[in-house]
């Protein structure tokens, strides 16, 4: 029997809502899209949309407090017994993780709109007033290794995504999590199956598949 990986998915959500990408990533392991197994979620809200959505689903919930330190995260992530480690909305600076097996999906371009306090409606805030300069025409979602920085890992996905004359952050927002929940769990396999991967150490050394396109477009 072929061997599935143990994924831990980081997903902070908020004290009332969020989640729908880690229970996006659930339901399309169950559907087999997504050929792994997902052990548990963590968020740092005990009583938030990520809980509510572990509980409705039947998936162990880890409530991370902190200190969000190297020692902290490596422990959590060895007891979990995990083998790769999925940030899905995730709002810390992550430490101290195997930057071979941990990887983010980001709303927006990067790096230009990345970097510490750049994530939900931030990036689409900036993306749509650089839209509305002129100085882009699509905005992305992208997939990176995780290094000790925010959002400069190696990036290994690119889908462009039109931004539309009459779009707000609100619309726009709502398109780009519709296309993070078709394409996540596709890429997130790559990854979990090893055709997407890196030595942790040089972004030259990032490997895809022969037929695969770092960047695509809808």
């Amino acid at each position: 029997m072929k061997k599935k990986f143990k994924l831990l998915i980081f997903a902070s959500g908020s004290k009332t809502g969020g989640g729908s990408g880690f229970e996006n990533l659930v339901l399309k392991a169950r559907e087999g899209i997504l050929d792994a197994n997902v052990i548990a979620v963590v968020s740092n809200h005990e009583r938030g949309g990520v809980r509510e959505r572990a509980d409705r689903l039947n998936v162990p919930f880890i409530h991370f407090i902190g200190p969000w330190t190297e020692e902290e995260y490596k422990k959590l992530v060895e007891k979990s017994g995990a083998e790769f480690v999925a940030l899905s909305g995730w709002l810390k600076l992550v430490a101290g993780l195997n930057p071979k097996t941990t990887f983010n999906i980001h709303p927006g371009p990067l790096p230009r709109f990345g970097g510490k306090g750049m994530y939900g409606h931030f990036v689409h805030e900036a993306v749509m007033e650089a839209f509305k300069k002129g100085e882009l025409t699509h905005t992305q979602i992208t997939m990176h290794f995780v290094t000790e920085k925010y959002d400069e890992g190696p990036i290994f996905f690119r889908l462009n995504i039109p931004i539309l004359q009459d779009d707000t952050e609100e619309s726009l927002g709502k398109r780009v999590n519709c296309y993070e929940h078709e394409y996540q769990p596709i890429i997130t396999n790559l990854v979990v199956q090893g055709k997407i991967k890196w030595d942790g150490i040089n972004p030259s050394s990032l490997q895809i598949p022969l037929d695969y396109s770092i960047e695509q477009s809808v």
